[in-house]
């Protein structure tokens, strides 16, 4: 095992709450079908999927008020403002 990887993190990522919003940012675009899912290696489309994991990301915000760094704070409010927008479009277009 590299010195990056460890048994916690085989993936040589450090996890740390950007990364976490990160990984739930880009769950989020898997279900709008913004981006391939990585295991079916394909396109597909959850919008109720899509909506849950923006809920997620809304109670985070909501429990994490004074708690985040500038930086962790404006990545979480970019994402919301981004994902908000993107499923907006998308539950249009059903």
């Amino acid at each position: 095992m590299s010195e990056e990887q460890t048994p916690q993190d085989p993936g040589g990522l450090k996890m740390d709450f950007s990364t976490f919003i990160l990984s739930l940012n880009a769950s989020s675009l898997i279900h709008m079908g913004e981006i391939h899912d990585p295991q079916l290696k394909e396109i597909t489309v959850n919008l109720p999927a899509a909506k849950h994991t923006i809920e997620i990301l809304e109670i985070l915000k909501d429990k994490t008020v004074g708690n985040l760094d500038e930086t962790e704070d404006k990545l979480l409010d970019d994402i919301l403002y981004n994902l908000r927008l993107k499923y907006m479009q998308h539950a249009k277009g059903e």
